[in-house]
């Protein structure tokens, strides 16, 4: 049994709010969110991070496509966010890749 959140949930033994999946990812409502709409999109195989998914071009390729699907769906016409935080001194706290799906409010710059 593996220690990673994330793999846990993709293996069905943590239950998660999914709302899409694709050949190389899954996509689920993310439990602290800080916009209307938070959705972490989630490589399926255990990869630690953004850089290192980079070396696996088509599934990297997929964990976008999925973000930008889920932001479609979600309704997000206006604009999103899609963050990835890598590394510690970089907010990276599941050192598992993922995107945060993030919208459905005004997002920072430029004010107003």
């Amino acid at each position: 049994m593996t220690e990673c959140l994330f793999c846990r949930i993709v293996s069905g033994e943590i239950p998660a709010e999914v709302v899409a999946t694709s050949e190389h990812a899954l996509a689920f409502r993310d439990i602290n969110p800080t916009a209307p709409t938070h959705v972490l999109v989630i490589p399926t195989r255990h990869v630690v991070d953004i850089p290192t998914l980079a070396q696996a071009p088509t599934e990297l390729a997929d964990l976008v496509a999925l973000g930008a699907r889920v932001a479609a769906s979600e309704g997000l016409d206006d604009g999103y966010r899609l963050v990835a935080n890598t590394g510690r001194a970089g907010g990276q706290v599941v050192f598992h890749a993922h995107l945060h799906v993030i919208g459905g409010r005004r997002m920072g710059w430029p004010p107003g």
